[in-house]
């Protein structure tokens, strides 16, 4: 029996759903009005005044859940850019979401978004708000496979900064940038292990270091304001000197969601902060592990370079996306939860 829509009016929202690492990635093909800007980071903005209703259709329940995260592809100011895009979740708006750049490579491949691929690796340009990100997905025999991409400049903003953490008292943590600025701190500063302690557990700890963060450390980015936010908070099993064995972290990011994956964005961060510790060195590779399912990327840091006053670095992160199923969703008139809700 050939699938149709059902009745309905208005626009019909079109998506592509893949994970990496088991975090979902909702990419937006259609039934998004004009994102007006003349640059990346100002549709951004346009996005988040003007059309985010959308964000909560389709990121929020019954279409999503709490831990959903979307892509929507826009143009790109920059003539070297193959797609351009933006980044969703529960709180908002991301600058920068590596477990999506994986799989965006792989998507832009695939759906022909970039010129002839080449073998045995095909180079995507893909635009975030942080900047430019090169995507090299494995392709051969006309099939695409794993994803590597190398960061925007990466850099530890602030090391052993003593903050207070409500039920906690003062705690020392790290803030590193790899497209989006992280809190950094060993679980077992609250008891926890992050590969067997309670998500909620998990969650209750990172939350309240985010928040402790968010309101006793001024943040700022060389290159624009709209960087100079704190996304979350990345808890970690405390192994940070270079080791050939997996380390392991939970990151909770926007409005308390948890990340499935080990977090691209997240790697990038520690590589950068472990790299300014003096605990690993150029090209040496490390495996990072999802606390929270055991899917695992690798990250290393391979070009020193600056970020304004910053000694920065380029980083590595490489993984694999996979696909779930495509969507068509509708909205009818008289459904009082159209807009969509969510659980806390």
């Amino acid at each position: 029996m050939e699938m149709q829509l059902p009745p309905h009016e208005g626009d019909v929202l079109s998506v592509v759903d893949m994970h990496t690492g088991g975090e979902p990635l909702r990419i937006i093909l259609g039934g998004y009005p004009e994102v007006r800007g003349d640059t990346v980071l100002s549709k951004r903005r346009h996005v988040r005044e003007h059309l985010d209703q959308l964000r909560k259709v389709l990121m929020y329940e019954p279409r999503g859940h709490y831990d959903m995260y979307g892509a929507l592809i826009v143009d790109s100011e920059i003539p070297e850019a193959d797609l351009g895009v933006l980044f969703m979740h529960n709180e908002g708006y991301s600058t920068m979401c590596g477990h999506a750049v994986i799989a965006l490579g792989r998507f832009a491949v695939d759906y022909k978004l970039v010129k002839e691929p080449q073998s045995p690796e095909t180079q995507v340009n893909i635009h975030c708000p942080c900047g430019l990100v090169k995507a090299f997905v494995e392709y051969s025999a006309g099939k695409t496979g794993g994803v590597r991409f190398l960061s925007v400049p990466a850099f530890a903003f602030a090391t052993d900064v003593t903050v207070t953490v409500e039920g906690f008292g003062e705690v020392t943590v790290d803030v590193s940038y790899g497209g989006a600025f992280y809190a950094f701190v060993d679980a077992q500063r609250f008891n926890l292990d992050v590969t067997k302690s309670r998500t909620r557990d998990l969650v209750d700890a990172a939350t309240a270091v985010t928040n402790a963060v968010r309101s006793q450390v001024k943040l700022h980015h060389p290159t624009s304001d709209d960087l100079a936010f704190l996304y979350g908070t990345i808890l970690t099993d405390g192994k940070d000197g270079f080791s050939s064995e997996p380390t392991s972290n939970v990151c909770v990011f926007a409005e308390a969601q948890v990340d499935r994956s080990p977090t691209g964005s997240g790697v990038t961060a520690r590589v950068a902060l472990q790299y300014h510790k003096g605990l690993i060195q150029l090209n040496q590779t490390r495996t990072f592990q999802s606390g929270a399912t055991g899917s695992q990327f690798t990250g290393k840091a391979v070009e020193e370079t600056r970020c304004g006053d910053f000694r920065a670095v380029v980083v590595e992160v490489a993984g694999r996306a996979f696909y779930t199923g495509v969507s068509r969703f509708v909205q009818e008139p008289d459904d009082k939860l159209t807009h969509g809700f969510l659980l806390n």
